[in-house]
């Protein structure tokens, strides 16, 4: 009996582990370190809200999963009964999730890349040729997903998680941050003359859509009854704040390192490199780690989403070792190295990903608000609490898409 109870309150880290390692990205840990170079600790606030947000949001997902024994893809296709409508859904999910991971991924791995040679010149690993690494990386992904083993690869992507942690957790305090300052941005919204931009790109890189296909997809695998959405919520309520923890450190030690200095940075590597006269090889290390484990979940988490959404959508079996699946994501790792090795910036292609989001997000939460009330559901449909978060957050992410329509159209 006391094995029983002490199981029901032990933190469990599971699907929801998958959703912080795919939202700390590279792109993530550039956004992170930008707001905090240019505004120290006062958009810390911008973290907490979208940690809450994607928690209202991905508790859907995974209690639609788990009720449903089907991911959102699936979903969609049960639900929307008008062909026309169906196929406008399905290509916004090929052109925002599939094509839009394809070219993302070239960033995920260019993330890893650069968290290795930053070690590499740490002396804590060898340096290697840098047309190479995303090479060994995009294999080592392959690999990790062609085994087809949905607990291999949890357990894989909750040690990156807390590799990442660790990583920058410890960097965070090895630049001992104004701690005055870090509560008051925690606590105390603002916005700085010209932060507004960086509290929605802060925001977005938290809430994305693709999360929502993952997360009631391996919710579904993990979990076979209803009963057990306590689990559910219990490795929500920890892995989605870890992942918020984590973005918090990243603005933290740019803060402290960069903020109210007339040193500049444009990335994640910079940050890494700008830490070692002001604080030792041992930060930019721990930082380079970090910036590594960042890449690769989410190399390993951006085209595991896609082949669930797409095989949702086109029902397809949802079977990791099946070949369609195996393809989608296959292709997904090889444009992505292809555009790693080689450097290339698919401009035109971002932009289209861009748009396809913008219009997908809002719309992929407003289908969760919608079928969470359906009678699909059962007596696991939403309450009037969380209907009332739900549209709250449906606001966030109409807004959101707006702002994603128009970076792309130039209009900002």
């Amino acid at each position: 009996m006391k094995s029983s109870n002490s199981a029901r309150f032990r933190p469990q880290l599971g699907p929801a582990a998958l959703v912080a390692a795919a939202f700390i990205g590279p792109g993530t840990v550039v956004t992170a370190s930008l707001a905090g170079a240019n505004y120290g600790y006062a958009l810390l606030w911008a973290l907490v809200f979208s940690v809450i947000a994607t928690i209202i949001l991905q508790e859907m997902a995974a209690r639609l999963g788990v009720v449903t024994q089907q991911g959102l893809g699936e979903n969609i296709r049960a639900a929307i009964s008008n062909p026309l409508v169906r196929w406008f859904v399905v290509a916004l999910v090929l052109s925002a999730v599939v094509i839009g991971n394809s070219v993302y991924q070239g960033g995920n791995l260019t993330g890893a890349s650069l968290g290795i040679a930053g070690l590499g010149e740490s002396g804590w690993f060898p340096v290697l040729p840098a047309q190479l690494v995303p090479l060994i990386l995009g294999v080592l992904a392959a690999t990790l997903l062609w085994l087809g083993s949905y607990k291999v690869l949890e357990r894989v992507l909750i040690a990156l998680v807390v590799t990442m942690s660790i990583a920058f957790v410890v960097t965070f305090v090895l630049t001992d941050p104004d701690w005055s300052a870090l509560f008051s941005g925690l606590l105390i919204p603002s916005i700085p003359a010209g932060g507004l931009l960086t509290v929605i790109a802060l925001i977005g890189t938290t809430v994305v859509p693709y999360n929502l296909f993952l997360h009631s997809s391996t919710a579904a695998q993990k979990w076979q009854s209803p009963e057990q959405l306590g689990e559910v919520k219990r490795d929500l309520y920890v892995s989605i704040p870890l992942g918020g923890f984590i973005s918090i450190a990243i603005v933290a030690t740019a803060a402290s390192a960069f903020f109210g200095t007339a040193a500049t940075i444009e990335g994640a590597a910079d940050l890494a490199v700008g830490l070692q006269p002001l604080f030792g090889d041992a930060a930019t290390a721990f930082m380079a780690i970090g910036l590594f484990a960042a890449g690769l979940s989410s190399a390993l988490t951006a085209p595991l989403a896609s082949a669930y959404a797409l095989s949702g959508v086109l029902g397809y079996e949802r079977n990791l070792k099946g070949v369609p699946f195996r393809l989608t994501w296959l292709a997904i790792l090889a444009i992505g190295v292809g555009i790693a090795s080689l450097g290339i910036r698919p401009v035109s292609v971002i932009w289209f990903a861009q748009v396809a989001n913008g219009l997908l997000l809002p719309l992929m939460a407003g289908f969760l608000l919608w079928v969470c009330n359906r009678d699909v559901l059962g007596e696991w449909r939403n309450n009037w609490r969380q209907n009332t978060l739900g549209m709250i957050v449906l606001l966030i992410a109409c807004g959101l898409g707006g702002r994603s329509l128009a970076s792309a159209f130039g209009w900002l």
